[in-house]
């Protein structure tokens, strides 16, 4: 018999888990619906040229946001930084996700498979589809 202590623990670590996995799935949604909603209007594949850029304005999707901050911050005479921890997850993501591009590949949506651009267009959005996506890592090699 288990002890009542050990169930607890053991619901607790279950729970967990499922938020971690919920969280993980959120974040690649959001990616994933990113890209949908800036495919070119009428394209079947995107060339290695377009996947770049389209990538290169994804790392930089941040970038309006920053500058925001930088300038709420320029003005006044505060010493402490305004949205001090906003600024901070944004400038951990971008570094992060630059390294990934520039070292093993940023995963995303493979956009230069055709049967892969037809299930990314016909997604609503909904996160228990995500397994229909084939992931693809796109290295700042491959595309250039």
């Amino acid at each position: 018999m288990m002890s009542l202590a050990k169930k607890i623990n053991k619901e607790e670590k279950k729970n967990n888990n499922k938020l971690g996995t919920h969280i993980k799935q959120n974040l690649i949604g959001e990616k994933i619906m990113w890209f949908k909603d800036r495919l070119p209007v009428g394209c079947q594949v995107l060339t290695r040229q377009q996947t770049f850029e389209l990538i290169e304005s994804y790392l930089g999707r941040f970038n309006e946001e920053l500058e925001q901050i930088a300038l709420k911050n320029s003005v006044g005479q505060r010493k402490n930084r305004q949205h001090a921890s906003r600024e901070d997850v944004l400038n951990i993501t971008k570094k992060r996700e630059i390294e990934e591009f520039e070292t093993c590949g940023l995963e995303m949506p493979d956009l230069m498979d055709i049967h892969q651009m037809e299930v990314l267009r016909n997604w609503n959005g909904e996160l228990r589809f995500l397994q229909h996506f084939k992931l693809r890592r796109y290295a700042r090699k491959h595309l250039t």
